[in-house]
């Protein structure tokens, strides 16, 4: 069924947060003309992968299981002139860039071998959305503002790309995909801060820990996400830690390597405070299945993190708690993968 009441409050009150952050984001802005942050005029891309098969753990096809990434960030100065008025308004002084993208994600019940899923398990359904934001970064600060647009269902091409890739493998079809959410348009504002802290050093090794606070407003999802993580390594200062496909805590593409190898190890929390999933709750604009699902999230991660020669990789095992009601198979778990050149 829809839940447009829970919806509509839902937006209100993340709209709430995200303003109040990005009005804090303004005031608490260093001082110094660029945020301390040193220009970089080189741009990023990326591509990513996250599936619950790319994993130390147990193997598994259900729930959120895949999810693909394609990126470009810019580097600083390439912006056009109101946008860099819009981050100096938003976030104070800092260096400036824009990133576009494209991700598409997949999500299936956990019995996917029956041509009708059952009532209370999740239903099948894709995503494929563009990505446009803008990234100021300060000194010992990250922050981002942006929106994905893009549609939901079968024109989301979820089931020609998994069952195709199963023919590859030589696997059987999912079978259910016929009953996936419809085709809909959705989008989803977002705004995302991320704070770099430094702990000291223990051997050879730096440490420090990052924060991160985001939020998410849209028809696709409405949510308030904030976590942290401890990191150990040589050239923490390289980045804000893995990028993530959103939601999820992400530090984002962009690095610069500030010795000759960076690298890190990390693990960390967060937690979501949800007030509306279509993925979960039904669609929007027309009645759909559904499942009940849990107002908040809770995640752990762990993973590490490379830099040598203009090029960075990052992987990231992620533990997540039960998404909705009655969900089975105990905590759900998933790999993601990042390669991010600069070029």
């Amino acid at each position: 069924m829809r839940r447009p009441m829970r919806f509509a409050a839902g937006a209100l009150t993340v709209a709430g947060i995200v303003g109040g952050g990005l009005a804090s984001a303004q005031t608490t802005a260093p001082e110094a003309d660029q945020g301390g942050a040193a220009p970089d005029h080189t741009a990023v891309y990326t591509l990513q992968g996250e599936n619950a098969s790319i994993s130390t753990a147990k193997l598994t096809d259900r729930y959120y299981v895949n999810g693909i990434r394609v990126g470009f960030t810019s580097g600083t100065g390439a912006a056009p002139a109101f946008a860099e008025e819009l981050a100096r308004t938003l976030y104070g002084a800092g260096q400036t860039r824009y990133s576009l993208g494209v991700s598409q994600q997949l999500y299936t019940p956990r019995d996917n071998q029956v041509r009708v899923p059952s009532s209370g398990d999740r239903p099948y359904a894709a995503t494929l959305l563009a990505h446009v934001s803008l990234q100021q970064d300060s000194a010992d600060a990250r922050s981002t503002v942006g929106l994905d647009i893009g549609v939901l269902g079968p024109s989301a091409l979820g089931q020609p790309l998994q069952n195709g890739f199963h023919d590859l493998i030589g696997q059987n079809h999912i079978a259910g995909w016929r009953t996936q959410l419809k085709d809909e348009p959705v989008f989803e504002f977002l705004s995302s801060r991320a704070w770099r802290f430094p702990l000291g050093s223990v051997g050879p090794f730096e440490t420090d820990s990052l924060v991160d606070l985001s939020a998410g407003v849209g028809n696709l999802k409405v949510y308030a996400e904030g976590g942290g993580q401890v990191r150990i390594g040589e050239g923490l200062g390289s980045d804000f830690g893995v990028a993530r496909l959103r939601p999820g805590p992400s530090g984002g593409d962009t690095f610069r390597a500030t010795v000759p190898i960076a690298y890190y190890a990390f693990a960390g929390v967060s937690g979501q405070a949800i007030a509306h999933n279509e993925l979960l709750d039904g669609q929007t604009f027309r009645r759909s299945q559904s499942v009940r699902s849990e107002p908040f999230l809770g995640e752990f991660q762990a993973g590490l993190g490379v830099i040598y020669h203009g090029a960075r990789v990052t992987y990231t095992q992620v533990v997540q708690s039960n998404e909705f009601r009655h969900q089975k198979g105990g905590p759900h778990q998933f790999g993601s993968l990042a390669l991010s050149v600069r070029f």
